[in-house]
């Protein structure tokens, strides 16, 4: 990968994304040499302008950035290293130098069925997952059913706290389900995409 070092006098700015919630870490500056050592070390390494040398990022805290990938822009003099963190990036101890939060949210879910995923391709002995799997389409389509039974009983006659935990329920046994009819809870997020763009005519059907 052919970098354009010259223009900030040896220096390049390197945009730190987290690979999983890609939320921007950090940003840092790195020299040529630095560039190399983060190839070599597959932890992203800088140029401290204030100490004058590399430093790798969690070489005193244990908080290493663990690199995913590299892409360079067009311009080829900055760089987007999409790295997976190992604990807070800031110095004041926050998850990122932008902010306090840097959790996987409603992307949670993507890992959550890579996991399941694993899972059907592993099949390890002792794992409910895989007991799901074993037992068949149907059973797991009825305990779909179960889990939205006892969902809505809760929504009606438990508590907040006990609906989102039979609500969880029934979204893991959902993507459980999908998974083994080889499809992906994006592509539910995808047709709910797609219906919501529609114009409201489209549903209309009293013509």
């Amino acid at each position: 990968m052919q970098l354009d070092f010259d223009k900030l006098g040896g220096l390049i700015p390197a945009i730190i994304q987290d690979a999983r919630t890609k939320n921007v870490l950090m940003l840092g500056f790195m020299n040529q040499e630095a560039y190399a050592k983060t190839l070599e070390l597959r932890k992203v390494t800088f140029f401290s302008r204030t100490r004058g040398r590399l430093w790798t990022k969690g070489e005193e805290s244990g908080n290493f950035l663990n690199v995913v990938s590299i892409d360079v822009d067009c311009d080829r003099d900055t760089l987007l290293i999409k790295a997976i963190p190992e604990g807070p990036v800031c110095h004041t101890g926050s998850a990122t130098c932008f902010s306090s939060d840097n959790s996987l949210g409603i992307q949670f879910l993507t890992e959550l069925q890579d996991f399941i995923e694993q899972r059907h391709r592993e099949m390890p002995e002792g794992s409910y997952t895989t007991s799901l799997f074993n037992s068949g389409i149907n059973r797991m389509a009825q305990k779909v059913g179960e889990e939205a039974v006892e969902t809505v009983i809760e929504a009606t006659n438990g508590t907040d706290g006990r609906m989102m935990y039979e609500a969880s329920d029934l979204l893991y046994h959902l993507i459980v389900l999908l998974t083994a009819k080889g499809r992906r809870i994006e592509e539910l997020a995808e047709a709910l995409e797609r219906r919501h763009n529609k114009k409201k005519a489209d549903y209309d059907t009293d013509c």
